[in-house]
């Protein structure tokens, strides 16, 4: 009988592990429920709202699994905030990104890179980059970024349960201040915490909440890698998915700051939408079955960059 109980709870346990190590369209409306709350005020740089995300954040990357590098999970600096126009003064916070890595196996190999990014701030009340005229309003950007944080989570954790399959090693970051003016993947490439030589790709996901019914998913830079282009579109429609793969068009999130310093990227999302910028960027709009969908492309993606000794070298795009 015992011997018959012992199996009931392991074989309950391996379900348990298995659905938690799945990305699921549950915990990322958890993540984001928790990234566009009230109390969390559009996820503004600096203050307490800031510091409740990265406790969250940090949080995450510890229970999944991710590692920290010596500093910690929080890669601190000052970012200078944009102003109304008339407003000289501009006014400095302290932010951070919320950085941690899982390392490869491969002797060799585990000393390249693959980086998955995702920026969690957004405009808190509004500001200059705001597009909407209601003032002193949460901009709760569900779209923007919270779909990207809570892929990136979902997907770190789906890499961690498969980690003894990986070759090279993968880097998880959170970026703060990106309304700012890309601050937070500035700052990061400006101080990494690796050699950048041995970064062979970055991957950003900004709004990858919204796919439309033609399962359209956006992606530029992926000519900067060997078949980048080719790759991506094989296995997006192995994947029933309709991706609109862009060789150059490397611009508009934090992988730029990436690629101006030779790295590959990938900047991935699905699309614009009237609410871009704007405090109607909520969650109910959110296609969480969409999401999910990319998150598991881009899972893929990375495992099979990661797992093999894919030639990974940069190519510049015009």
């Amino acid at each position: 009988m015992k011997k018959v109980l012992l199996c009931l709870l392991i074989g309950v346990l391996s379900v348990s592990v298995f659905s938690q190590a799945e990305i699921t369209e549950k915990e990322l409306k958890d993540h984001m429920l928790f990234l566009t709350s009230e109390k969390n005020a559009g996820r503004y740089p600096g203050g307490k709202a800031n510091r409740r995300v990265v406790k969250y954040l940090k949080k995450e990357f510890k229970n999944i699994g991710v590692k920290h590098f010596d500093m910690g999970y929080k890669q601190t600096f000052n970012a200078t905030l944009r102003v109304e126009k008339g407003i000289d003064k501009k006014p400095v916070v302290k932010t951070c990104n919320v950085v941690g890595f899982i390392e490869g196996n491969d002797v060799a190999l585990k000393n390249e890179y693959i980086v998955l990014g995702a920026h969690y701030d957004h405009l808190g009340l509004g500001g200059p980059s705001s597009k909407s005229d209601k003032k002193h309003t949460i901009h709760y950007g569900a779209d923007d970024n919270a779909s990207g944080t809570a892929a990136l989570l979902e997907i770190a954790e789906k890499i961690a349960s498969q980690k003894h399959l990986l070759k090279r090693s993968i880097i998880f970051i959170a970026f703060g201040a990106e309304e700012q003016g890309l601050l937070g993947s500035k700052y990061f490439v400006d101080n990494p915490l690796v050699p950048l030589s041995q970064i062979k790709l970055m991957i950003n996901m900004d709004m990858v909440g919204r796919m439309n019914k033609e399962k359209h998913v956006y992606m530029g830079g992926a000519g900067t890698f060997p078949d980048g282009v080719d790759f991506m579109q094989t296995l997006g429609k192995s994947l029933n998915l309709t991706p609109i793969v862009h060789a150059g068009s490397v611009g508009g999130s934090d992988h730029v700051s990436f690629y101006k310093k030779g790295i590959s990227v990938l900047g991935m999302h699905t699309g614009g939408h009237p609410q871009y910028h704007k405090p109607e960027d909520t969650i109910d709009l959110i296609n969480f079955e969409g999401q999910k969908q990319v998150a598991d492309y881009i899972f893929k993606t990375i495992m099979k960059l990661a797992t093999t000794d894919y030639n990974m070298v940069f190519i510049k795009q015009d």
